[in-house]
Order: C-alpha cells, then structure tokens, then sequence
C-alpha cells in the first residue's frame, strides 16, 4: 500500500531483483476460498521453520485475510525481522524453503518482497516498528468488520482486475485511491481525535 502517486515504470524496474518485473498477465480475481487461512498456515510454518527467532512478526495480510472477500488466490505475508538489509540473516534461508528475492525497496521502509510457490506467497520483509506494517493490518482488521467497504473493495479490484496492464504493479497501484478512502474511515473510527 504505496502512495497515491504509485510507482514510475523506472522504479518498478529499479526495485526487481534480477531481472524485468512480472509483465502483465491475467489478473484473477476470485471468491473468497476458506483454504486461504489454512494456506497462510502452511507458509507461517515454513518460515517459522526457516528463520527460528529471527522472525519477529507475522501476519496474515491482504485480501486473501478476510474472510467474504475476493481475492487473487496468492497469500500476501508481512515479515518482520530486524534489518531487512541484512539480507544474509533471511534472504539463504527463505530460498532454501523455496522462496525468490523479487523485489527489493531501499526507498520504501527498505521493503524486500520473495515469492514463494507453494502456496502461492508474496512475503513482504520489513524493520521493526515500520508503519507500513501498522497501515496492512488496519486495514485487514477494518475490511473483516466492514461489510460496505469490503464490497466497494471487491468491487474495486474486480473492475481493476478486468483492464490491461504493463505490469503486475500497475494494478496494486490503481487501488490506491480507494484503498487510502478506505483507511482513512478505518483511522477516523480508531482515533475519532485523529
């Protein structure tokens, strides 16, 4: 959950890692599948297992987090640990449960983000106490208890999801406006001081 002004094709080159980012392909957007928890289950374990103590923070995140809610079936995971950086503390150990470094961030809270397959994962890395972490699971929490917003969202990424687009990250980068409309009601009914 970028900014509004999304990302540059530049930078979207300059953050992939070996290589052109994904090109476009079909967007699939899906009904809510109840094995998506269990997915994510699946994957918490794994990288439990690969980093031990090194994982300070692991959460469920994305679309695929809220039960009712359609999604691209792929499990979006925010890690954290303590130098994203440090890439040799993680990095050797994620690709050795099969994970792959795709993107790598230094401008965006150091943001590093490995692919994963079985299942399908997107495991986003970031610092200790970085808001972005904050921002996904306010987000997450206020979809699963606000059924107008959990729809316009559906909605959202399903119209999105039905055009063309260069890359993958062009798509994630159209939902910005809603998704800040969104958290901007989630943020008022946290702090209504806010």
């Amino acid at each position: 959950m970028r900014g509004m002004a999304g990302m540059s094709d530049e930078q979207i080159r300059a953050a992939s890692v070996d290589g052109a980012p994904p090109r476009y392909r079909e967007i699939v957007v899906a009904d809510y599948d109840p094995e998506w928890p269990r997915w994510f289950e699946r994957a918490a374990e794994g990288i439990r297992a690969a980093l031990g103590e090194s994982v300070m923070e692991l959460h469920h995140v994305g679309s695929t987090s809220v039960p009712g809610l359609a999604a691209k079936p792929l499990i979006d995971i925010n890690l954290v640990v303590a130098d994203t950086t440090d890439e040799q503390a993680y990095v050797p150990q994620l690709e050795a449960a099969g994970y792959v470094l795709r993107v790598r961030e230094p401008d965006w809270f150091e943001h590093r983000m490995l692919r994963g397959s079985e299942p399908p994962v997107n495991l986003h890395v970031f610092p200790p106490e970085c808001p972005e972490v904050d921002r996904m699971l306010l987000f997450r929490d206020w979809l699963r208890t606000n059924e107008a917003d959990r729809e316009l969202y559906a909605r959202t990424k399903r119209e999105l999801g039905a055009q063309e687009w260069k890359y993958v990250q062009n798509y994630a980068d159209a939902k910005t406006a809603v998704v800040e409309e969104i958290l901007k009601r989630a943020t008022s009914a946290a702090d209504p001081t806010a």
